[in-house]
């Protein structure tokens, strides 16, 4: 039996959503809460709110209404949630989780909706992308905020947007803007991220692993092949050319080198290149250990775009997979870690990805995640949310049920 076949559940939703009913003074709309969620688990084939209503009995605009129009407060729905997994989730090696994911969809009306790239068809598609944070502690895992991703070319057509019920202060920000939001809302609400880690996508952007170090935070990404960095800290100077106007702003020192790609700087930098790899047992897998071989060194990073560089070390671990044996399988990852930190807690984290994509599954297969069918933007952003409600209630009855059946 797994999380979504769990019996006699109807009753624990209930009391569940109970914490909740601050988020409505009007108690029909809570009654929709259930209705709604209720939905989610059931086995229709799609969650969207046609299905959802028709059976439950109620008229389909009903469902509309409450989804798109309805008031309540989804945006405290969310900070609660935070705060039920901020207090009944913390502890040792709590990890944050930062990616993407995207649905397909048909037609212009949908908001964010364009041709771009679907990482989940792997192709330029039209659909709309949503960047998500997710927390992940022992078995437990679970999806604690949600972001439409809003094109410029929606964000340049405010028309088009209040079409689609897009706030006005609803813009286009990049993907890593949005993360950095999503993570300084959960830690106001108190949740604790003792590691951060998320793809290339987030990674490769230095003002962001820039930011979440200033707030003090560890974290271990992977980066592309192409990320750019110096080998060594070189050296600059505020002193003026011999010729030329009179700089005020530092430079390279002449002779410096500028910084490389880290594909490069592991086959040409002798402090890699010539660094022998060494085995590491990442996890156990369902058929064989998962096994990769470790490089690693010291690499700076631009403090700005095109700027000189941040004088505070990363750490660079080149991992290559052994068990691939078609072909070679190389990942770069930087982390802000101390030195003292073993390269086992670092690999345990950089290796955590698995997590949101596992979340990504049973919530698009299972709780109809993608489903959404409305132009509203309002009740775009409330269906990702209760499927990620939903979600939580049901990692926390499939937890309860492990803990009864291993004792």
């Amino acid at each position: 039996m797994d999380m979504f076949e769990i019996v006699g559940i109807s009753t624990k939703l209930g009391r569940f959503l109970k914490r909740f009913q601050s988020c409505s003074a009007d108690e029909r709309t809570r009654d929709y809460f259930q209705l709604y969620v209720s939905g989610l688990i059931s086995n229709l084939s799609r969650k969207n709110c046609e299905a959802i209503a028709l059976q439950a009995g109620v008229p389909v605009r009903s469902v509309q209404w409450f989804l798109a129009r309805q008031v309540w407060d989804h945006e405290q729905m969310r900070t609660q949630l935070q705060k039920i997994i901020a207090k009944k989730h913390a502890g040792k090696h709590s990890i944050g989780i930062i990616d993407e994911t995207s649905f397909v969809k048909k037609g212009d009306k949908t908001p964010g909706v364009q041709r771009q790239y679907c990482g989940t068809v792997g192709k330029q598609e039209n659909g709309i992308v949503t960047v998500h944070l997710a927390y992940a502690i022992d078995n437990f895992h679970a999806l604690i905020d949600q972001d439409l991703f809003l094109p410029e070319a929606w964000s340049e057509d405010r028309e088009r947007c209040r079409a689609a019920k897009v706030p006005d202060d609803v813009v286009y920000r990049q993907k890593w803007k949005i993360a950095l939001e999503q993570y300084d809302r959960a830690t106001n609400n108190g949740i604790v991220f003792e590691w951060l880690t998320f793809d290339e996508a987030y990674g490769g952007k230095p003002e962001f692993l820039r930011q979440l170090d200033q707030r003090n935070q560890l974290f271990i990404g992977e980066v592309p092949s192409a990320f750019y960095a110096w080998s060594h800290l070189p050296k600059t100077t505020m002193k003026p050319q011999k010729h030329g106007r009179k700089r005020i702003k530092p430079r390279l020192v002449k002779g410096q080198s500028g910084t490389i790609e880290v594909r490069n700087m592991l086959k040409y930098s002798p402090v890699l290149r010539d660094q022998a790899w060494v085995k590491y047992h990442i996890k156990d897998s369902g058929k064989e250990p998962v096994i990769w071989e470790i490089k690693e060194c010291e690499i700076f990073i631009r403090k700005e775009e095109r700027g000189m560089p941040w004088v505070k070390p990363l750490r660079l671990i080149v991992a290559r997979n052994v068990m691939n044996e078609k072909e070679e399988e190389i990942k770069f990852f930087v982390s802000n870690a101390p030195a003292d930190v073993s390269l086992d807690d670092l690999l345990l984290t950089a290796f955590s990805r698995w997590r949101v994509e596992r979340s990504f599954q049973d919530t698009k297969q299972k709780l109809g995640l993608g489903d959404y069918e409305g132009r509203n933007y309002q009740g775009l952003i409330r269906h990702l949310l209760l499927c990620s409600l939903t979600y939580y209630f049901l990692q926390t009855q499939w937890l309860a049920l492990l803990k009864k059946t291993t004792h």
